[in-house]
């Protein structure tokens, strides 16, 4: 099983070929997982202004369609759900652990300068390849 995962943003056709050429050969699936992220606490409490409105859940929902939506096109069976995670790369993980994943691919912009890695969501993929036990492709996003 290959997990083709997004950390909210919209998941590029070269990530859905990559996986799509890594599912193939083993006549594999896909699962197609995306996370809307939770901004965080207020005072220590969840708040409910914090978490994704319904925008935001349709937003990722129509990802993760427009994913599956590639690889049928492909021919590659597809699964998917979206998550809500203030730790997009660490749901990533659990999520890839649980479903017994072979290889995450996830659409990933250039590595940035060393002094903004800590700052920037969209480092997250970095961040996630670095800690994942299992091979992790970033394809760019572009």
């Amino acid at each position: 099983m290959v997990l083709l995962a997004s950390e909210g943003r919209a998941i590029s056709a070269d990530a859905v070929r990559t996986a799509a050429n890594l599912a193939k050969p083993g006549g594999g699936a896909v699962k197609v997982l995306s996370i809307a992220r939770i901004w965080g606490s207020a005072f220590g409490l969840p708040h409910p202004g914090l978490r994704p409105n319904k925008q935001e859940w349709q937003a990722q929902r129509d990802i993760v369609e427009a994913a599956i939506a590639g690889l049928a096109n492909r021919g590659i069976k597809a699964t998917g759900e979206v998550l809500g995670s203030r730790n997009a790369a660490g749901a990533i993980l659990r999520h890839a652990t649980t479903i017994g994943a072979g290889a995450i691919v996830m659409a990933a912009d250039a590595d940035p300068h060393w002094i903004q890695r800590g700052l920037l969501w969209s480092h997250l993929p970095q961040i996630l390849a670095r800690k994942a036990n299992l091979p992790v492709y970033l394809v760019g996003s572009g």
